[in-house]
């Protein structure tokens, strides 16, 4: 199995910053897609960040400029830089990986989410 365990969140006044880390670990092969997901209060997850195998990025428009995914592929490591952070940027971020997982001769192509961790932004 693969397991993944977020760390880094808490609050934080506005303007401030965080660092958010999702470490997998388990019987894993490779990891391709890193991704972070948010979800406030009443609204749905949404995408806020992603990286490939191949190192490109994208980011949600809200948090363009100001955050920044990075990966650590010898820790099997996704990271989340978080800086200018504002009160809308509240919500329990999730951590998603696409892992390839070997059961013996069987490899498994698994998306994985990791536990949550809650970031509070005061105003």
């Amino acid at each position: 199995q693969v397991q993944l365990v977020e760390s880094g969140g808490g609050l934080v006044q506005a303007g401030g910053s965080l660092r958010l880390s999702c470490a997998a670990s388990g019987t894993i092969f490779s990891i391709n897609n890193m991704g972070w997901y948010r979800q406030a209060p009443g609204k749905q997850r949404e995408l806020v960040a992603a990286t490939t195998s191949g190192g490109s990025t994208n980011y949600a428009d809200s948090v363009k400029g100001r955050f920044t995914i990075s990966r650590d592929n010898a820790k099997n490591t996704v990271y989340l830089e978080m800086n200018s952070l504002k009160p809308e940027d509240t919500a329990v971020y999730y951590c998603n990986l696409g892992v390839v997982h070997t059961a013996g001769p069987v490899y498994r192509s698994l998306q994985v989410w990791g536990q949550g961790t809650l970031v509070t932004v005061s105003s």
